[in-house]
């Protein structure tokens, strides 16, 4: 039985992963370094900025302290923030899955982003409200593949809807679209809904269910897939 749903937010409800592209390699090209799109979309695309860019850095023998992280972290918040204001990144189909089902059950954003991006991306989108809350990259320690984010956003569920039965892990449905998302989610006792929007489904094969896009998702056959398992 599924109680509640938390949606990934990068390349599941907004096509803002190439942005994110871009703006990692404005702000790496100083260090003399670019990276190669295949390489962001098949092992980086699942990390959140800090885990990237370490990630990056440590490879080619570049300077990786949390100082000049933290730099890098700040300077691509700059430049993705300018490329994304005022843009329409919803996927399409996203705000009429999203709303089916916040008409059903409680909704949270479990994503690698930082707080500020997703609020402004949901806020310009018409669809902030739909949301109990978000737990992003600034609110965790450690990022996807790591449970801790959809951990936090049970736990902020439980708080915010502490008048009713509290909701367990496995009646959970998560919306993620990367295996490092699919791994986090399984690691924290939920279900997961993955959706081809930037991987085939080969390489998401480990979730519960798979479908190729959002624009065609129907609930009750997301629901009817994961009782049929």
């Amino acid at each position: 039985m599924i109680r509640a749903v938390l949606f990934d937010l990068d390349g599941t409800l907004v096509e803002t992963e190439p942005l994110h592209f871009a703006a990692f390699n404005e702000v790496l090209r100083p260090d003399g370094l670019e990276i190669a799109f295949d390489d962001y979309a098949t092992r980086l695309i699942g990390l959140n900025d800090r885990d990237c860019f370490s990630t990056v850095l440590r490879e080619n023998r570049k300077d990786a302290s949390d100082n000049h992280v933290a730099q890098l972290i700040a300077n691509k918040t700059v430049v993705y923030q300018a490329i994304i204001a005022e843009r329409d990144v919803l996927y399409p189909g996203a705000e009429k899955f999203v709303r089916d089902c916040a008409h059903r059950f409680p909704l949270m954003i479990a994503t690698g982003t930082l707080r500020a991006e997703a609020e402004a991306i949901l806020r310009h989108a018409g669809i902030r409200e739909l949301f109990l809350d978000i737990i992003a990259a600034d609110d965790v320690e450690r990022g996807k593949p790591e449970p801790d984010g959809f951990i936090a956003a049970l736990g902020r569920i439980g708080y915010l809807l502490r008048q009713r039965d509290p909701v367990l892990a496995d009646e959970c449905l998560v919306v993620e679209d990367t295996q490092a998302g699919i791994e986090g989610a399984h690691r924290a006792g939920m279900k997961v809904l993955a959706l081809c929007h930037m991987a085939p489904a080969s390489d998401l094969a480990a979730a519960d269910v798979v479908r190729a896009s959002i624009s065609d998702l129907d609930l009750d056959d997301v629901i009817r897939a994961l009782r049929g398992r």
